[in-house]
């Protein structure tokens, strides 16, 4: 994950196959190496190419020299004063005299006053803000510490007898302030350590080599992947790079089929073909596990566009520029050729262009579905919501149909099961629900996409969640899953759901992709290392805080989004562990939205610090295995929950091998989880029925008292309960039919109106539950107000006057 920085933490023949996050070396300013010895750089840059029609990445402002930032100082968090106990007595006040307190109370007030000691202050890098901070620790120090340092008792007693000047305390006042905000010392040194200018040099084997450099341009469905792979089977030796498992082993499975030995090597899995464990000349990984020391003949970079991405854009930016490669393949959008070319005239390397178009047409309709009646054979209905996958796999099983699920926390196995179901043409099977997931890393058999919606929750560069429209990028990568060549569909299409939304999609898809202009960098471990160093008392979130605040970039690049890390970084602030080993758990993949994920990191983190092993019955006893099967929704989100424990336990045993030692036996019962957790997705309808038959049951009554006891009733829910829950009344005047299939718990759903409209996903269960209490509250709000008796009016008469 971080080059040379985790050599003692790994096996040996991992240490080829870089480890997962940073770009695998530090600066080489830090290390001595000379920034300007690299061929191309000593070019003029103010000048604008463009090598695709309507895109043009003008670099007269990408100028290295960027002028210097003033930090952030709201990052600076000031350390307690240490105060060192005088050997015997005050000597400050044997060789002067006892200090006053209220003279030097006043004393230092006016100092604070003085603009002239302001003014030097933020010459020395106090701003106003660590001014004051600096001061209110220097004035307590000085009240309250009964022996001061004998110069600073000496120079105060001077100036209360007024043989000194206030200003004389500045220098005192300076080294309490370093006291309490080392960085004072160190931050031409920080600034240093923090310049991720000129990325490209961090990387000498690459750059002592002249790489040729073929970017395959293209829509999806154009072939261009394909050709890239072809190379990659016909040379010597390769390493294939993608954003996905799934697509790496695609890439392994496709190579070891053809004869080529190919190793697999993602964030939680190593596969060496080779019997004895040595590894092949081909390599298929995800892409933050790309070596940039091993040479190969050939690279692959799969969906280079996604340098942009926010969160994951450094491991492009790595691989790209780090591949020690002969060739260099790079697969993706031509919106980014303009800025691969900009990045690759730093190294001194040729862009060779081929262009692609689609080998299939894809039309967008003019008509929208509106209605699941008008469902066929080959529809992707597209959401970006669980809940949204949730209500509408009901509603299309409720009309006789079965459907497929695809959405992003499932584990690979799963997804290639529900993409194996809906393709093959002798299964039932031939609508799918899914999200933006399958926009990469499934081959699926679709004849229409149909989005249920063009707005999607992101995170933009800050880290802040925002909901927008979907772009046109994302909207071309998903509208392009129809009608794949070699799938029985010639041609696909794509279309909403709703009609309000159609000529909002084709707006989107008619628009040019916005071109590509920066890449993503992100600080490595050995930087944070020497961070450390300079401020050993800082935690590292604030660490993290400090470099991305001091970091210098040129115009072509930006710091990835920290806030995972930082959240991972406070978590286990309070556990002991060295730098290098709190860093590696903080890079973990984990999903920070599940609890019992987050608790489980935390319970490792921990035993870890203890220096007790993780066994395999320690892990059993922790997530309580073996599971049962699903009976509702939550215990299917809870199974995905334990399937993540198991990928963060392999996960970390690649970087800790004597402490996570039974990866075998785990890799064993999350095949075994995997299984059930297909089981659950295929039932995933008779899931959603028995959470919401659950939900119903433990809901008030209209007419039922309020729970004083504080907020909603629990009610215990059992397996039997689920099975035959208790019939409603009503449904024959709602004249209601329930499907066949699963009668009792579909009696149950549609017994009354309330249940009907939960049932075909109008209303989530949660909010049926929510009105129903307010209306109880509202009743019984009711009852009571007239139960008391009316107010008798005043007497006009009674009032009296002023």
């Amino acid at each position: 994950m971080w080059g040379r920085g985790l050599r003692e933490l790994v096996p040996a023949r991992s240490l080829g196959l870089g480890l997962g996050l940073g770009l695998g070396r530090s600066l080489g300013s830090v290390h001595g190496r000379s920034l300007g010895s690299v061929r191309g750089l000593g070019r003029s840059r103010s000048r604008s190419r463009s090598l695709v029609p309507g895109l043009t990445l003008s670099t007269t402002h990408r100028a290295v020299g960027s002028t210097v930032r003033p930090p952030d100082t709201s990052l600076f968090v000031p350390l307690t004063a240490r105060v060192r106990p005088a050997p015997e007595g005050n000597v400050g006040a044997e060789l002067s005299q006892s200090l006053n307190k209220n003279d030097a109370l006043k004393i230092l007030n006016k100092f604070y006053k003085r603009k002239e000691m302001q003014r030097l202050g933020n010459e020395s890098g106090l701003d106003a803000r660590l001014f004051h901070q600096a001061f209110i620790s220097f004035r307590k120090y000085v009240m309250e510490v009964d022996s001061l340092s004998v110069d600073l008792h000496i120079i105060l007693n001077d100036i209360c007898c007024g043989a000194g000047h206030v200003d004389d305390l500045f220098p005192y006042f300076m080294r309490h302030a370093k006291q309490i905000f080392p960085m004072l010392d160190c931050m031409e040194d920080l600034r240093k350590i923090s310049d991720l200018r000129l990325p490209a040099n961090w990387y000498p084997e690459a750059r002592a080599i002249q790489r040729k450099i073929i970017f395959h341009a293209g829509p999806t469905n154009s072939g261009k992947t394909h050709k890239a792979i072809q190379s990659f089977l016909a040379a010597k030796s390769g390493v294939y790079c993608g954003p996905l498992k799934l697509l790496a082993h695609e890439i392994y499975q496709k190579s070891n089929d053809a004869g080529v030995p190919c190793d697999l090597v993602t964030g939680e899995e190593r596969t060496f073909v080779a019997p004895d464990g040595t590894q092949s000349t081909h390599v298929a990984c995800t892409i933050e596990m790309s070596s940039v020391t091993t040479p190969y003949e050939i690279a692959v970079i799969d969906e280079i566009q996604m340098i942009r991405d926010p969160s994951r854009g450094w491991a492009w930016t790595r691989a790209l520029l780090g591949l020690c490669a002969e060739e260099i393949h790079i697969c993706g959008e031509a919106a980014a050729i303009n800025f691969v070319t900009e990045l690759m005239y730093d190294t001194g390397e040729e862009v060779e262009v081929e262009m692609y178009e689609r080998l299939t047409p894809l039309t967008v309709l003019d008509s929208a579905l509106e209605s699941l009646d008008n469902l066929r054979p080959g529809d992707c209905i597209v959401c970006f919501s669980k809940n949204d996958i949730y209500s509408l796999s009901r509603q299309i099983e409720a009309r006789g149909l079965e459907c497929a699920v695809i959405y992003g926390s499932l584990p690979p196995g799963t997804k290639l099961a529900q993409a194996k179901k809906f393709n093959d043409p002798d299964d039932p099977c031939k609508i799918m629900v899914a999200t933006d997931a399958i926009g990469m890393g499934l081959n699926l058999s679709i004849k229409r996409i149909i989005f249920n919606s063009l707005m999607k929750p992101s995170v933009n560069e800050k880290g802040e969640k925002e909901m927008d429209r979907i772009t046109t990028s994302q909207a071309l990568q998903i509208s392009g899953r129809a009608g794949r060549f070699s799938t029985v569909f010639t041609e696909g299409e794509v279309t909403t759901m709703n009609r309000a939304d159609l000529p909002v999609l084709q707006e989107i898809l008619s628009q040019p992709v916005d071109p590509i202009e920066v890449a993503g960098l992100h600080p490595t471990a050995d930087q944070i290392e020497m961070f450390a160093y300079q401020l050993p008392e800082a935690t590292l979130s604030n660490l993290l805080d400090i470099f991305v605040s001091l970091s210098q970039v040129d115009g072509l690049y930006f710091v990835c989004n920290i806030d995972d890390f930082k959240f991972l970084a406070d978590m286990i602030q309070h556990i002991p562990l060295n730098l290098r080993a709190r860093y590696v758990f903080c890079t973990a993949p984990i999903n920070k939205k599940q609890p019992f994920v987050c608790t489980s990191f935390l319970k490792f983190a921990r035993q870890f610090s203890r220096n007790e092993p993780l066994t395999f019955d320690w892990l059993c006893r922790h997530v309580n295995w073996p599971l049962m099967a699903p009976q509702n929704i939550k215990d299917l989100v809870h199974l995905e929950a334990v399937h993540d424990v198991l990928d963060l336990y392999l996960w970390l045993s690649y970087r800790f091998m004597d402490m996570f030692p039974d990866v075998s036996l785990v890799r064993d019962i999350q095949t075994e989880l995997d299984s059930a957790i297909q089981v659950g997705v295929k039932n995933i309808t008779r899931l959603i029925r028995a959470s919401d038959a659950a939900v119903l049951a433990a809901a008030p009554r209209p007419g039922d008292p309020p729970n004083h006891a504080g907020g909603r009733r629990k009610t215990k829910i059992h397996a039997e309960s689920i099975a035959t829950p208790r019939r409603l009344r009503g449904s024959k005047a709602l004249g209601y039919k329930p499907v066949a299939s699963g009668a009792d718990a579909d009696e149950a759903a549609a017994a009354s109106l309330s249940a009907r409209l939960v049932h075909e996903g109008h209303l989530t269960a949660e909010l049926l539950q929510q009105l129903q209490e307010e209306w109880s509250a509202c009743q019984a709000h009711r009852r009571d107000t007239a139960a008391q008796p009316p107010s008798k009016p005043t007497p006009k008469g009674s009032r009296k006057k002023k």
